[in-house]
């Protein structure tokens, strides 16, 4: 079965509409909210921006991606181009902390730090951030939406210890972080939050 419909066998009678609020919220119950892919495979495999369309999904995500943090010391929040700005701007302003975007190189306009990178498809690419907004010693969380192989949230990792070295970055979070080989070390090696229950882990690490 697919991961929507598992989904929803899972998490109590949830309507696909942007208004209905479940009377029992579990735990990553606005999951079912995401769609799947229909446009193949040049495509991430599942698409969580209609989830972002839902106030209370939105709002319950962002609140379950910072409870591990609660009383750690974070002075910033940076979010990964692109979708990771979303959820990482929603964090910083529950936080009420600052927001740095982490950018694709070739958009920002002054001196910056750069990481080459291969993507969850398997392209090399380049990442960059400004290098006047992290100073040794601050303690950044690092949001992106998605974790799959790993290699976007290291080399977003390895910028900011650039910078800012430890105990930089704070933490990692992310609506999933797959339990691949670069999920695995991410999760080995720095304090992490994510929103899939258990149960639907492996769905989501076999794609399903």
């Amino acid at each position: 079965a697919s991961l929507h419909a598992q989904c929803l066998q899972h998490l109590p009678s949830l309507r696909m509409d942007l208004c209905h609020v479940p009377a029992t919220r579990e735990k990553g119950w606005y999951l079912a909210l995401m769609a799947p892919n229909v446009k193949g495979p040049n495509y991430a495999w599942l698409d969580p921006s209609r989830l972002y369309c839902h106030p209370q999904g939105l709002q319950d995500c962002v609140a379950e991606l910072l409870q591990p943090f609660q009383g750690e010391p974070i002075d910033m929040v940076a979010g990964i181009d692109a979708m990771g700005f979303i959820l990482g701007a929603a964090a910083a302003a529950t936080l009420q902390k600052g927001f740095l975007a982490i950018r694709k190189a070739g958009h920002l306009c002054v001196q910056t730090a750069t990481q080459p990178y291969t993507d969850y498809s398997g392209r090399e690419k380049v990442m960059e951030v400004r290098i006047d907004a992290i100073s040794p010693g601050l303690r950044v969380l690092l949001v992106d939406q998605w974790v799959e192989t790993g290699g976007t949230m290291r080399a977003a990792i390895q910028l900011v210890e650039r910078l800012g070295g430890p105990p930089c970055p704070a933490g990692v979070a992310a609506i999933c972080i797959e339990d691949s080989e670069g999920g695995r070390w991410i999760r080995e090696h720095y304090k992490c939050a994510h929103c899939v229950p258990p149960r639907l882990q492996p769905l989501f690490d076999h794609h399903q």
